[in-house]
């Protein structure tokens, strides 16, 4: 008498099985990857979401943080923040053109930026993640590397905006990640920081390129609250502002090429 099983084809019910694990591990991530920025807002309408996705849009989900306290995503909240820009043409999606004459710092198009917490990243251990060379003892340029310190920064157009001062570093990376210069202003001096993403060193002239702005455009880069660290959200809001500048810090940069 042949066995049950020989009637039983083991590929054939292996690659349903596989079928069935793939079509749900593509739920799984489906659902996942909609929780941050979701629901979406109707476009045109700040404020109103589109429908919820029964299928697809995933519960609450609490993440709780080394210091104790927790967020919710997807957390449901609008983003009440007024869009300085009126869209260029009528169908969803369109590009937006900035309503006012410097757009730098009007939190639009490469100049966004999201509302992050408004306090500084913290290492495994509590401390602030990004901090200055100067109450960072242990940390120091290699000799055989240019010290930055000193070093003028130039804009685009070759003009002059400050003076590299000091250098600040992620502990937890234990990489450069600013230049903090400082600024000749007719109300005293003032101090900003620059990402290393839109500097070029130029070692034999002690000199740092930023092609994103202009020497004159540094004066309103934002600042931070205290001397020695950076928040979550003001790192967000000085990116935004040289990423913005790749964009408008002159009016031929928003013209087509050709």
């Amino acid at each position: 008498m042949e066995s049950a099983l020989g009637y039983i084809d083991l590929a054939q019910l292996t690659l349903y099985a596989f079928w069935l694990f793939f079509a749900g591990l593509v739920y799984y991530l489906q659902r996942e990857a909609q929780r941050e920025g979701y629901p979406v807002e109707v476009d045109g309408h700040p404020g109103r979401f589109r429908a919820k996705s029964l299928l697809f849009y995933p519960p609450p989900k609490t993440f709780t943080f080394a210091d104790g306290s927790s967020v919710q995503a997807p957390n449901g909240k609008a983003d009440t923040r007024p869009v300085a820009g009126t869209p260029t043409a009528r169908f969803p999606g369109a590009p937006l053109r900035p309503n006012n004459a410097n757009p730098m710092r009007d939190n639009i198009g490469p100049g966004s930026w999201a509302e992050r917490a408004d306090v500084p990243d913290r290492t495994f251990d509590g401390r602030d993640r990004i901090i200055p060379l100067r109450i960072a003892p242990t940390y120091h340029v290699d000799a055989r590397d240019a010290d930055p310190r000193g070093f003028s920064v130039v804009g685009f157009d070759r003009v002059q905006g400050g003076v590299v001062v000091d250098i600040w570093v992620d502990l937890a990376e234990h990489v450069l990640r600013y230049f903090e210069v400082e600024l000749a202003t007719g109300s005293g001096p003032r101090r900003i920081l620059l990402p290393v993403n839109f500097a070029s060193v130029k070692k034999s002239g002690r000199m740092i390129m930023v092609e994103a702005i202009k020497g004159s455009q540094f004066a309103d880069v934002p600042g931070t609250a205290k001397a020695n660290s950076v928040t979550l959200r003001e790192e967000d809001q000085i990116a935004a502002y040289y990423g913005a500048g790749t964009l408008y810090a002159t009016a031929g940069r928003q013209e087509p090429l050709l």
